[in-house]
């Protein structure tokens, strides 16, 4: 019998390869919004305990009437189309789960033929690549839809949900595409003044938490729009259809004339065998504003009554997974008030690590007297949570997009900087004042890694 619990996240992701830092360089500062989003919906996934993310690009090898798979072990894709080769990601074949999919659709007269020899494509191999830098680990089954009628890419969904639950494994499900190209005059495709109601009617159902409608789209809106990313979304609603609805546009932006939208349509979290929960994630904040308010709670709370507060059971879902992070206290005149984090998590999850940080940014800060209760109402409050560090040269640091770290050859003196601070402009500059923190001699030979961070503000 099938558990309704085998998928547990899906969920839609662009794949601009611009988005790739290594790709998009000073470019990027143009889409962090996408790119913050696709951290938030990794965390969802990892949080969601997928053992494996099954993903259907618009642009693999397509076939007019046969949905396509590829075969590959372990998948292999690069960005040296984009002047990045150096770039890569490489995730097993989830063998299993493909086989079940082929014959599930094997089932319903849908071909699945397979595709050996060849490296992801971009709609693929992007947001992998976000998966993976942001900490996912698991198998992989990589698709591409057809040009069959809508009713077959729905059906198709419910096909791959069929495998899914007969492995009886927890699975995510990414529907990679962009939606409208045509949305400025110097958008690649070309502009269409009808094209931006298209990608309205896409993320107002996804708002009103009724994303069967997309199915309804007028097809000549669609055509106008020029979108890529219809199909797999379809693909995603056919394969959510009888799972509860936990719809959330996590961001949607369009910079360069094409729609970039990031957005859940179902999280069942799996809380023991044969019984499922349903969680429904930011009802009442943004993550923009918990984790920042988690911090405000966390140090107004130990200053007032000296007790730590425990995270909300009702907290965005990004605060269980693990991970590091820094808290920053800054007066609402901008001067730094404190600011304490972690490089690696020290706790089970990143709610804890926060109210840690918080508290010990508010009181052990060494450069600042502890905060006392009549300056709680002038403070202001961020937090920066990191990727995993990754070795690195000097030619690969960017003071703009990565955080340094810096260790003496010894490895017992170690200094960190965050990315983005006003008047840090080059990696020299970001490498002398984080070997400056440590108390590394200067000119003393160093060791790199690089970061990168998401940034929550209070607005």
């Amino acid at each position: 019998m099938g558990n309704t619990s085998a998928i547990v996240f899906s969920g839609i992701a662009p794949h601009p390869p611009i988005m790739v830092p290594e790709v998009g360089r000073e470019a990027i500062a143009e889409v962090r919004g996408s790119i913050a989003a696709m951290a938030e919906l990794t965390r969802r996934i990892i949080n969601s305990g997928a053992e494996t993310v099954v993903i259907i690009s618009p642009h693999a090898p397509l076939s007019s009437d046969a949905f396509v798979a590829y075969h590959s072990q372990p998948l292999h894709g690069d960005f040296a189309n984009f002047r990045a080769p150096a770039t890569t990601v490489e995730f097993p074949t989830d063998e299993e789960l493909l086989a079940g999919i082929v014959n599930a659709a094997a089932d319903e007269n849908y071909e699945v033929p397979a595709l050996e020899g060849h490296d992801l494509d971009h709609g693929t191999a992007v947001p992998l690549y976000f998966l993976d830098r942001n900490g996912w680990q698991g198998r992989v089954v990589a698709l591409g839809y057809s040009f069959l009628s809508n009713e077959d890419h729905l059906k198709f969904g419910e096909c791959i949900r069929e495998a899914a639950e007969s492995v009886g494994r927890a699975v995510a499900f990414i529907a990679s595409g962009d939606l409208s190209h045509r949305l400025k005059p110097e958008a690649p495709a070309g502009y269409n003044p009808s094209a931006h109601l298209f990608d309205e009617q896409v993320v107002d159902a996804l708002d009103r938490n009724k994303a069967s409608q997309i199915a309804d789209i007028d097809p000549d809106l669609r055509r106008a729009a020029g979108e890529c990313g219809y199909r797999s979304i379809l693909v995603a609603l056919g394969l959510a259809q009888s799972l509860p609805a936990a719809c959330e546009v996590l961001h949607y932006e369009a910079p360069f004339g094409v729609g970039y939208l990031v957005a859940q349509l179902t999280n069942v979290k799996t809380v023991s065998a044969g019984e499922t929960a349903f969680v429904t994630v930011g009802q009442q904040n943004s993550v923009d504003e918990d984790l920042p308010a988690l911090a405000r709670s966390a140090v107004e709370t130990f200053v007032r009554d000296g007790r730590q507060i425990s995270v909300p059971q009702n907290a965005a879902e990004i605060l269980g997974a693990r991970a590091a992070c820094f808290v920053s206290i800054k007066t609402r005149d901008g001067d730094l008030r404190g600011c304490i984090g972690t490089i690696e998590p020290v706790k089970e999850t990143l709610g804890d690590e926060l109210v840690a940080n918080a508290i010990s940014a508010a009181t052990r800060d060494p450069r600042f007297a502890p905060v006392a209760e009549n300056e709680l109402p002038n403070l202001k409050y961020s937090v920066d949570i990191l990727s995993a560090p990754e070795p690195a040269t000097v030619a690969e640091l960017d003071p703009a997009v990565y955080g340094v770290i810096v260790e003496d050859e010894s490895g017992l003196l170690r200094g960190l900087l965050l990315p983005d601070l006003a008047g840090v402009d080059t990696a020299e500059q970001q490498m002398n004042i984080a070997a400056r923190k440590a108390g590394i001699a200067p000119g003393a030979p160093l060791k790199l890694s690089r970061f990168r961070v998401d940034r929550f503000r209070e607005k």
